[in-house]
């Protein structure tokens, strides 16, 4: 609540015109809330759009609240843009308090229809934590709907610049293309089809889509704690499946997956969900694909 009346304050101020820093380049200012939009957008954009990521890197997404000098930041853009309001509920405080005549705000999941969290027989109180699971972008054609909403923002604020936000964008979506066919390739072939996770409820597109048994030991809310009765019942899952390795996610606490490796024998591999990353990882240059391509490795390796 302090946050946000600190928040409130600021409208005023940015009402009455703060203007951009003098000398501001002719690229377009583009200011992203996750990652993969992050990524998408420096690729479409390419050296017409100056692209900067809202989060701190290493900061975990779904607790995060806004600064008043996001704002600030955010209302100096020509483009805002987020995932969608269950992903981000915290991004409407920023939207409410930036002139919406100037900034163009872009839902980056526009047209994505959210899928609730698939009915999980070991939690059957699951779907009352989430309705929607937000996590859209890990499903690759839902990625492919997020690149084309960017380039659509970019071509409406940069109208001039049309064919080369299109062809950057048709090389990204190519390239995401591909991904998912060596996704759906690979995955075929493993015989193993059930997808043990140590921490919160993030990659339920992504099993869906390649036909994976999805078992996350936490709800949506990444806050959220298994129960003892379900750390029990993941180490029945791992046993009774002969599953030799549990997942865990950057960002987070591995104390769950580690948990269950040491109940039963198991090793413990990591999967990126991709919200964020850390500085080294930005200071490598990642990008979405390349942390996907190291999910499919740990994927092929874990379901043998």
């Amino acid at each position: 609540m302090k946050r946000l009346l600190m928040l409130m304050l600021l409208m005023a101020l940015i009402a009455s015109g703060c203007s951009r820093p003098e000398g501001k380049s002719d690229k377009l200012q583009v200011v992203t809330t996750l990652f993969p939009l992050y990524d998408f957008a420096k690729k479409i954009g390419g050296e017409k759009a100056q692209v900067t990521l809202l989060l701190p890197p290493g900061i975990e997404p779904h607790s995060f609240e806004p600064r008043p000098e996001d704002v600030v930041r955010v209302n100096h853009a020509d483009l805002f843009i987020y995932t969608n309001p269950v992903m981000e509920p915290w991004a409407s405080s920023i939207v409410n308090a930036i002139d919406r005549g100037r900034v163009g705000i872009v839902e980056g999941s526009q047209g994505i229809a959210l899928q609730p969290p698939e009915p999980d027989p070991y939690d059957p109180h699951r779907e009352a934590h989430a309705k929607a699971d937000p996590h859209v972008w890990l499903d690759f054609g839902n990625a492919q709907v997020i690149a084309r909403n960017i380039q659509d923002a970019f071509i409406g604020r940069d109208p001039a610049n049309k064919a080369y936000y299109q062809q950057n964008a048709a090389k990204l979506i190519a390239d995401l293309v591909s991904l998912d066919q060596r996704f759906r390739q690979t995955l075929s072939q493993c015989p193993k089809k059930v997808l043990l996770h140590g921490g919160h409820y993030a990659f339920g597109y992504l099993a869906r889509r390649y036909g994976l048994q999805y078992i996350s030991a936490s709800a949506v809310n990444a806050d959220a704690e298994p129960t003892p009765a379900k750390l029990a019942e993941l180490v029945q899952i791992m046993r009774r499946e002969k599953l030799q390795y549990v997942y865990t996610e950057e960002l987070l606490s591995p104390r769950i997956a580690e948990t269950i490796a040491r109940e039963t024998g198991a090793k413990v591999l990591m999967l990126r969900a991709g919200h964020n990353v850390t500085r080294d990882d930005l200071a490598r240059g990642v990008s979405f694909i390349s942390l996907m391509e190291d999910n499919l490795r740990n994927l092929k390796a874990g379901l043998q």
